[in-house]
């Protein structure tokens, strides 16, 4: 029977869910998805996802791709698809993709980023989407460690435990550190990312605005290898996927194994 392959764009507020993966025994934004895709295109679905993100991890252009055999407009599949889904997930868009596409090893590069509300008081109604730091942060000195980042290095320093089976070796293109009202905004584009990657490395630059650590130790750390050296892994509920980068056409590719992500 003759498939469509169809591409999604996946907002989510990540708060309530262990976390993109499907669980036996916790709620996830694949399990959630899966289940009402099941209920619209009537059979189950398969999906596929540009990178795994954490528990409490939100998505602003998440992309996944499943194919289905239902007939359904790609139009209809979405509106259908958002009238059954919760309030905290949504289909910011559908389409028809080329039976080639996906999700995962097409990825070319990721776009994360990290909020820091950097004020005296934390907001109510907002706060499961940033984190609250109070001292005053120096970010000219922040965006000069985050210069020494730039680039392809071992980023072994600046992994969790659940990336050691990962190549460390990773390319990060650019980092842009700008304020937004009493947020200050970190984002990190890169072809991928390792297990807890982006957490870590905005603790570091994080230490770095309060003055624990300089914009030089920055190297000695990337050299060291040493996660003990690096600075903490900062709450999830600050972290986005906010985009996913694909090149125009799609080649047939064969099948590799996955990679943790941040």
């Amino acid at each position: 029977m003759k498939t469509r392959n169809i591409r999604l764009t996946v907002e989510y507020d990540g708060t309530a869910y262990s976390g993109w993966q499907k669980q036996l025994q916790a709620e996830t934004i694949q399990g959630t998805l899966e289940d009402r895709l099941k209920q619209v295109c009537g059979h189950p679905v398969d999906l596929l996802v540009a990178g795994r993100t954490d528990s409490g991890v939100h998505g602003l252009g998440q992309t996944a791709n499943f194919h289905t055999s239902s007939n359904l407009p790609v139009s209809k599949i979405q509106d259908v698809l958002n009238h059954l889904l919760p309030r905290d997930i949504r289909i910011a868009k559908a389409q028809e993709a080329p039976e080639t596409f996906h999700a995962t090893y097409h990825a070319k590069a990721k776009l994360y980023r990290y909020v820091i509300r950097n004020a005296k008081d934390y907001t109510v109604f907002d706060r499961n989407t940033y984190h609250h730091v109070r001292p005053v942060l120096d970010a000219a000195a922040m965006k000069k460690a985050a210069k020494f980042l730039v680039g392809t290095h071992d980023f072994t320093a600046f992994r969790g435990t659940l990336g050691k089976r990962a190549n460390p070796k990773r390319t990060i293109t650019k980092i842009q550190i700008r304020k937004s009202g009493d947020n200050l905004i970190l984002e990190y584009t890169g072809v991928s990312f390792l297990h807890q990657m982006i957490r870590i490395l905005s603790g570091t630059l994080l230490y770095v605005g309060l003055g624990k650590l300089k914009p030089a130790d920055i190297k000695a750390i990337l050299k060291s290898k040493d996660r003990k050296k690096a600075g903490p892994t900062l709450p999830p509920n600050g972290l986005f996927l906010v985009k996913v980068y694909y090149p125009a056409t799609f080649p047939k590719i064969k099948k590799r194994g996955r990679e943790e992500e941040a």
